[in-house]
């Protein structure tokens, strides 16, 4: 389970952060990347291929907590929103440039050898220009590189402000050491003891949950089955669409870098929930238009006689059979072979297998193996497009965001690993289940199901996620002191004392 892996690597990286420092971790994620790409294009057999997936799978959950981590350290307070969105535009962005380096590669030589390889150029390239980037500054003084981090911080900030980040610093630490006596020893009580950790973990964990329970990977693993069961019999149509998804996934991204330093972070996410709560509800309604509205099973033509769906040759009284019904036959699996002349119009249930499926198509019909023929179809599409536009800018950066600025310095990575863990867990959890699940109650009560969670997230973010926009790093902390509850829409950027001291 290609899921599976990132959670370990989550895990370790929140620790691996913390001791060897954000730069670090980010040399070694890139490192396990490359070397897991490398073993699986070279891969004899399915033994090493699986070692080499477990190497990318290492990488992929170190980096992604680390990178917006050491990215946020290392930004003025007035653009850090911008530059790690500008991350996550990267990911998206690559995603979509994979499934383009994919389809180019498709009729290569040793197609699977070329795409799973190529994966290891990008994290050579990384790991190169880390090694001429700095440590984060901010883990340097924790870490008593006092003059170290004062060089880094004169390069990012003006030298006006660089005293003041330094003072923020300081008063930090010193308030670490008394209340910790300069243990370094970090362990799960300590954490939910510290209240401002407590807090800061209830959002961060909680957007992270939430950002894979309202469905995200759902239509990015799966695009191409959804656009299939909105009625787009094509494979070649279902990839050409869900590439569009990936396009606008990208584009949101960009969205997200415009407006996170102007809107604001939370903001930002109440808009995307509630876009995102729209688009489940009109694509649950659709898919239960296409569910309840599908082409009915007629007798089959003399050409398919020998290839009837088997359920459906034995019932005596087939008036009550559609598509829908036909679709859901196992004995054997069944599949629709739609009318020559209309989609919509009555056609027949038959086995489904490769030999049919040619069949079907030499006769100039369609062939529905996972959804149903409809007339909807392209007002599913536009769901799917609209769910991924209001995503993609809230829902999709933020998380990472607030996670890389809302604790502690020295519970930052170990925080941010939890955080990360809990998201790649959510992430495998609701891939490993969407397929079982629309099976068992339908597409459209799937959706509905994810709307309701995004209702329940956007609850959450009204009441326990802070604002953090223009704050420095260290003035979170101090505000998470003062407050449990944030209620507010949107807060004045007057100043941090102030914003602390609001409600």
């Amino acid at each position: 389970m290609a899921v599976a892996r990132p959670i370990i690597g989550a895990a370790i990286g929140g620790w691996a952060n913390d001791r060897y420092g954000r730069r670090s971790a980010i040399l070694i994620a890139d490192f396990l990347f490359f070397t897991g790409a490398v073993i699986m294009a070279s891969a004899p057999g399915p033994a090493l291929l699986i070692i080499g997936r477990v190497f990318v799978g290492l990488g992929v959950g170190m980096a992604s907590m680390t990178a917006p981590l050491y990215i946020s350290e290392a930004s003025p307070a007035k653009i850090r929103g911008a530059l790690v969105s500008t991350n996550g535009f990267l990911i998206t962005g690559g995603q979509f440039l994979s499934y383009l380096i994919n389809l180019a590669f498709t009729k290569a030589p040793g197609t699977w050898r070329w795409m799973l390889g190529i994966a290891g150029v990008p994290a050579l390239l990384q790991f190169s220009l880390m090694l001429l980037l700095p440590e984060s500054p901010r883990w340097l003084f924790r870490k008593g590189r006092e003059e170290e981090a004062k060089a880094i911080l004169g390069k990012i900030y003006p030298a006006d402000d660089v005293e003041t980040e330094i003072q923020d610093l300081k008063e930090s630490i010193d308030k670490e050491i008394l209340e910790e006596g300069g243990s370094e020893k970090i362990n799960l009580i300590k954490l939910l003891q510290t209240q401002t950790v407590r807090r800061g973990l209830i959002a961060g964990v909680g957007l992270q949950v939430f950002q894979q329970f309202v469905g995200i990977n759902t239509v990015m693993y799966y695009s191409p089955t959804i656009v299939q069961l909105a009625g787009f019999a094509s494979n070649q149509t279902a990839l050409l669409l869900s590439l569009v998804t990936a396009g606008f996934n990208a584009f949101g991204s960009i969205v997200s870098i415009y407006f996170i330093d102007r809107t604001g972070r939370k903001k930002l996410l109440i808009i995307s929930l509630f876009g995102v709560v729209i688009s489940l509800g009109l694509l649950s309604g659709i898919f239960r238009e296409t569910t309840t509205h599908s082409p009915i099973v007629i007798a089959t033509e003399s050409s398919f006689a020998a290839y009837t769906c088997l359920d459906y040759s034995s019932v005596t009284n087939a008036v009550g059979w559609d598509c829908m019904k036909c679709l859901k036959a196992s004995h054997p699996d069944c599949g629709f072979c739609s009318s020559a002349s209309d989609k919509l119009l009555p056609g027949s249930c038959l086995i489904s297998n490769s030999t049919v499926k040619d069949l079907c198509h030499k006769s100039h019909r369609e062939w529905y193996a996972r959804g149903c023929p409809s007339k909807y179809g392209w007002v599913a599409l536009i769901g799917l497009t609209l769910y991924i536009i209001f995503f993609s800018p809230g829902m999709g950066t933020v998380p990472w965001i607030v996670n890389s600025e809302i604790y502690p310095l020295r519970f930052r990575g170990v925080c941010g690993g939890i955080a990360a863990t809990a998201n790649w867990i959510s992430n495998l959890i609701v891939a490993q289940s969407f397929l079982s699940l629309t099976q068992a109650i339908g597409t459209s009560s799937a959706f509905l199901i994810f709307g309701i969670i995004s209702v329940v997230a956007l609850i959450f973010v009204l009441i326990y996620v802070p604002e953090t926009k223009g704050l420095p790093i260290e003035e979170v902390e101090k505000m998470l002191e003062l407050r449990t509850q944030h209620y507010k829409f949107s807060e004045k950027s007057s100043g941090p004392l102030e914003k602390s001291q609001e409600m």
